[in-house]
């Protein structure tokens, strides 16, 4: 990105990726429901997952240095989404390096949680493509047709190929996706230490909001977006969660939120600048496709297409076997101490 006069000029992507401009899955990450209120959903709902809240607790980032971890975290996904395909490449990489640090004991369970562990990864990525496309039916235009959700699915278990999952344990239907988290329900704890984190997350408005905006306006964001998130939840979660609310103020937020999304979709000057207000490194990632401008070379890879195109061959699973052969010979990467400060994502962050 550029600036010039205090507007942002979008650069070309080098290549449109792994999806592209007539993808299912850029038309609905792209929509201004994603940037916060879809995020936010998938990041509150993870917690509920006993292993994934002690690797967030025990890091300390997030209470640390909130806007910055969603600022990498939602630079991360937009990457995966519309970054050239080299880019998505080393940001998998990079991610893998950080995760083969995150592990330790779960004090709810009393094993220990793995931030490259598969079971948790599908559990982080489907919660996110979920949120993202069911934010999207209900603050934005509606439901997709049966043949582009299914279409959608798929894209999905593209992007499931850039993390330790399976692709083929991605389910690829509504009704896949449904049975996937009914039967991920047990697993599921409403401690204390989630409890809080859900309710630290669902004020993430405040937390990210540039300095500059003023108090009031700061807290009325931070209201609406809250109970628009919990809106979406269901009463069963509400109540593992701690956050319940009344069907009144659902209707309510949710009416108040797809207005004022209806206004924001398609005006590129007040989606750029809705984007870099709260996501500045996601800007130079995103910027071109709601400017419309076209990639470089304007092709979509497979996976597979990429890796011998940028001589990348080792997939996330093959360096996964790779990490748990050196742990299991004393030889691999150690783990984070507690509330560490990370050198490695420091760096990235510079880049």
């Amino acid at each position: 990105m550029t600036t010039t006069n205090g507007r942002s000029e979008a650069r070309p992507a080098a290549d449109y990726g792994f999806f592209g401009p007539e993808s299912v899955a850029w038309r609905v990450w792209r929509y201004p429901t994603s940037l916060l209120l879809g995020f936010m959903r998938a990041v509150v709902i993870e917690e509920l997952d006993p292993y994934l809240v002690a690797s967030v607790a025990d890091s300390g980032q997030v209470r640390q240095r909130t806007p910055l971890r969603y600022d990498r975290t939602l630079q991360y996904f937009a990457t995966v989404l519309f970054g050239d395909a080299e880019s998505v490449l080393k940001a998998s990489d990079i991610l893998m390096k950080i995760h083969a640090r995150a592990v330790g004991p779960e004090p709810v369970t009393g094993n220990h949680f793995d931030a490259n562990d598969p079971d948790s990864q599908l559990w982080i990525h489907l919660t996110a493509w979920h949120s993202i496309l069911y934010t999207y039916e209900v603050f934005g235009p509606g439901k997709l047709s049966a043949a582009d959700e299914a279409r959608y699915w798929r894209e999905c278990a593209v992007a499931a190929e850039f993390q330790t999952t399976d692709p083929a344990s991605v389910p690829t239907s509504r009704a896949g996706i449904r049975a996937y988290f009914e039967a991920y329900r047990p697993k599921l704890v409403g401690s204390e230490v989630a409890q809080d984190m859900m309710d630290y997350l669902l004020d993430l408005t405040r937390e990210i909001l540039p300095p500059q905006v003023p108090s009031f306006v700061r807290w009325a964001l931070n209201a609406v977006v809250r109970r628009g998130v919990v809106a979406t939840m269901p009463r069963w979660m509400r109540r593992m969660a701690g956050t319940p609310q009344r069907r009144i103020t659902d209707v309510l937020c949710t009416t108040v939120i797809r207005f004022a999304l209806s206004r924001l979709a398609g005006r590129r000057s007040g989606e750029v600048a809705a984007l870099d207000a709260l996501s500045p490194r996601t800007t130079p990632v995103l910027a071109p496709v709601l400017c419309g401008v076209p990639a470089v070379n304007p092709v979509v890879y497979t996976p597979a297409e990429a890796r011998a195109r940028f001589d990348m061959p080792v997939t996330p699973r093959q360096q996964y076997a790779q990490i748990l052969e050196q742990r299991a010979c004393g030889t691999g990467a150690k783990p984070y101490a507690h509330h560490h400060h990370d050198t490695l994502l420091e760096f990235s962050e510079s880049a």
